[in-house]
């Protein structure tokens, strides 16, 4: 198979930076051809494969089988949002008995879109899960990341008291689930310099849980067009033989076309929806960015009344006045699609993402209403979890515990 890879797209696949890879390419460690039609620095996919830093772990689409539960299996999942994860363990077999989320927002669109889920809104410090004891197969959660105390050393529970993390464990113990799952960003794992993950799973440790090894999975590699990319945290019960994979990456990538467009991941072109727009002056220095293009691509004089002061600094700042490209996946969605430090421009037209473009690159279905106005909603769907990654990692789970055996 000899496809063509861009740099991009060769640099997401190998998990290092576009400008390694252009090193690679300099010092003849990687061999790039010239696109036909546009001139770009492309590469063989069967070159890329036969390198030894290619992972080697990926697979076609097609070798991918939906797994359907041997019986019902049951989630209790907290800091709920928009239902991302949820949508996507729903898709994978998975049965949400409690979604908690504290953001009215958040919470109304899971009612508006779910009426028969039962979803508690609040402060989950508030609810009391002893009666789901020994009911439920999975409680999973996205919990911020937060600095604990360190300050016992071993206590335990008590180190992380006062943080989302804390509340988290708490309905483990008191639910005594098969598996918990957490998901997080990836500078957890160097948070603090890495004490707080250790206290992580030394907490679930002392719970009774086996803790695997926590693991990036990037979303672009399960059918989601964005460099997204969430930290799995998966702990199984002491007592229960349960083996769990992480899913394995796909070998094909979307971008932004296949998202917007009809085509390979969506059947229709984007409806159109309300967004935000720029004032006139960032409008007109905008328009001068080319596709794929960013701050750099402006004439010096726009570049330095532009950046400012952030003009004489170090560092790439790849994400200002940045345009996204048709080829490409997208940059990870932030909470406002109009941050002068995380642009995120239409491929064409001078403009943030709409609402329901921004929902199609976190591959929410198109009936998937939010609640709320569009900065509300920008916001629900930029801290979501991917539907498709949430998906990938249900349907990771269901494989677990369908080869699990209850002991008479």
């Amino acid at each position: 198979m000899n496809e063509l890879l861009t740099v991009a797209q060769v640099a997401d696949m190998l998990s290092v930076s576009k400008q390694t890879v252009i090193s690679w390419d300099k010092r003849g460690k990687l061999k790039a051809e010239r696109h036909p039609i546009n001139n770009y620095r492309v590469y063989k996919r069967s070159n890329i494969e036969a390198i030894s830093l290619f992972p080697g772990n990926y697979i076609s689409e097609d070798q991918f089988t939906h797994l359907k539960p041997k019986k019902v299996i049951s989630c209790i999942e907290l800091f709920a949002g928009a239902g991302g994860l949820a949508l996507g363990f729903e898709k994978a077999g998975i049965k949400s008995i409690l979604l908690n989320e504290i953001d009215k927002y958040a919470s109304a669109t899971l009612r508006k879109n779910k009426p028969d889920w039962n979803v508690v809104e609040g402060d989950v410090a508030k609810i009391d899960f002893r009666d789901y004891k020994n009911k439920v197969d999975i409680v999973s959660g996205g919990f911020p990341c937060q600095t604990f105390s360190y300050a016992g050393k071993k206590m335990g529970m008590e180190d992380a008291r006062g943080t989302l993390f804390y509340e988290f464990a708490r309905c483990i113990k008191e639910t005594n689930p098969k598996i918990a799952l957490g998901e997080n960003v990836r500078g957890l794992l160097n948070h603090e310099g890495g004490k707080t993950l250790a206290l992580m799973k030394d907490i679930l440790d002392d719970l009774g849980y086996n803790v695997i090894e926590p693991k990036v999975l990037k979303a672009i590699n399960y059918r989601v067009p964005q460099k997204r990319e969430r930290l799995f945290i998966v702990a199984i019960r002491k007592d229960l033989d349960i083996k769990f994979d992480f899913p394995k990456p796909f070998d094909t990538l979307y971008t932004i076309g296949d998202t917007l467009k009809a085509g390979r991941l969506f059947d229709t072109d984007v409806p159109d929806s309300l967004g935000q727009t720029y004032p006139e002056r960032k409008a007109e220095i905008l328009s001068m960015v080319p596709q794929g293009g960013y701050w750099r691509d402006l004439p010096i004089d726009i570049q330095k009344e532009y950046m400012l002061k952030s003009y004489y600094l170090g560092g790439g700042k790849t994400g200002m006045a940045r345009r996204m490209s048709w080829d490409e996946p997208s940059l990870t969605l932030t909470c406002a699609p109009a941050q002068k430090q995380t642009e995120r421009c239409h491929p064409e037209e001078t403009r943030p993402f709409k609402v329901r473009e921004y929902a199609r690159i976190q591959t929410f279905p198109d009936d998937w209403e939010f609640a709320g106005g569009p900065s509300q909603q920008y916001k629900q769907i930029g801290n979501a979890v991917p539907v498709n990654l949430g998906y990938y990692v249900g349907q990771a789970l269901v494989k677990a515990l369908n080869s699990f055996k209850e002991k008479k």
